[in-house]
């Protein structure tokens, strides 16, 4: 499926629209800060018998730090992202890093992938060859996609926003315009955390070129009669309930005072470490095994490029979205994974959005790219299969 026309950055909105090639290449300086930064680390007390009450407990805080100072390897996690084509661009005056995986076989269907928060490009690290070259891991080559892998503006090696505004509907907005400025005339998109979020709005804003939405969590607010469903429906609309009536802690600070939350987060490694780890330990299968190398590299995508600031404001800047939100148009898959924050209803999901797929898993969380890589790939091909 090729959908890529090589003349389309010839057109553009942006002064520049120049996709420029990028290769991650941190300081050594970077990297001498942040160890003597760790090394000086000035441990919280605890009180006694805590058992996380109060938040990420220090004992694990401190495994994990010691790692990080002691065993994690920046270089080598640098060299095995650098395999993977990265570009720059602007979009509506921001900077948007992306990796673009191009797949071997040509008739490869487009994809977009979409992080959230706290996660990076870096969660997709063991889906991309498979999706890429599936023929090269048992698969069939006819299941092969295109991917295009941004990093949020505020996150990452995108650096931090520079102006206000910067919502899920704005990059949105910019993700459509970067698929676009690819050459991509039809292509799919697939979401989890606040990329669920971004695929929804950009299946509103271009349903013209987006042939389905593929998504690993959704939000979605309670309604209808629940007497009508079953017990187990009933108990996830509770779940999610009791989730909007008592927000966690994050989401109320990062809602609100995002400046003064990234003073902390700024200065300390160990601080942007333990808001991070907190949610991949509480979001996840307990019986997930996510590397810490991997969370580490997740990490430092938000502590080598400054981004704890703008990274957060895009809870205060999503937040102040007001008026009725359109629904999507584009078929949809959603892959609901038991661990995750809350479950959706599926026979209320159905009637606010055309869904075509729909799987429950009995294993993984929030996090399913990291978590069930395998899970995560096989539930993305047998649902663009009907679309190429």
């Amino acid at each position: 499926m090729e959908t890529m026309n090589h003349n389309a950055t010839n057109h553009h909105s942006d002064g520049d629209a120049s996709v420029r090639p990028f290769r991650i290449a941190v300081p050594q300086s970077a990297l001498d800060d942040l160890y003597e930064r760790l090394d000086r680390t000035r441990w919280p007390d605890e009180l006694p018998g805590a058992n996380g009450n109060y938040g990420i407990a220090l004992a694990h805080v401190k495994e994990l730090a010691a790692y990080w100072r002691t065993t994690y390897d920046w270089r080598k996690q640098e060299e095995r992202l650098n395999k993977y084509p990265q570009f720059t661009t602007t979009i509506d005056g921001a900077n948007v890093h992306f990796f673009h995986v191009r797949s071997p076989e040509p008739d490869a269907m487009p994809v977009m992938l979409c992080h959230g928060w706290p996660g990076s490009v870096a969660e997709f690290l063991h889906v991309i060859e498979p999706l890429v070259n599936p023929r090269a891991y048992g698969g069939n080559p006819e299941d092969a996609f295109h991917l295009v892998i941004p990093s949020m503006p505020g996150y990452g090696f995108s650096g931090p926003t520079r102006a206000p505004g910067w919502n899920v509907e704005r990059i949105s907005r910019a993700w459509v315009e970067l698929m676009r400025r690819l050459g991509y005339e039809k292509y799919g998109v697939q979401g989890g955390d606040f990329g669920s979020v971004i695929s929804l709005h950009m299946g509103q804003f271009d349903p013209d070129h987006i042939v389905g939405v593929h998504l690993n969590f959704l939000p979605m607010a309670p309604f209808g009669d629940p007497n009508d469903l079953s017990a187990e429906d009933q108990a996830r609309i509770a779940k999610l309930e009791a989730y909007l009536a008592n927000p966690a802690g994050h989401t109320v600070i990062q809602s609100t005072r995002p400046q003064t939350l990234a003073f902390a987060l700024s200065d300390s490694p160990v601080g942007q470490l333990a808001w991070i780890a907190e949610k991949f330990l509480e979001w996840t299968d307990p019986a997930s095994a996510i590397e810490i190398d991997h969370l580490l590299t997740n990490v430092m995508f938000y502590w080598i490029t400054g981004t704890a600031a703008s990274s957060s404001r895009l809870y205060y800047e999503s937040s102040q979205i007001r008026g009725k939100k359109k629904a999507c148009p584009a078929p949809m898959g959603i892959a609901v994974f038991a661990h995750d924050l809350f479950l959706p209803v599926r026979r209320l999901a159905e009637q606010q959005y055309d869904i075509v797929q729909w799987t429950e898993y009995e294993r993984g969380g929030h996090f399913a790219a990291m978590e069930v890589p395998e899970l995560f790939v096989e539930d993305l091909r047998r649902f663009f299969r009907r679309f190429r």
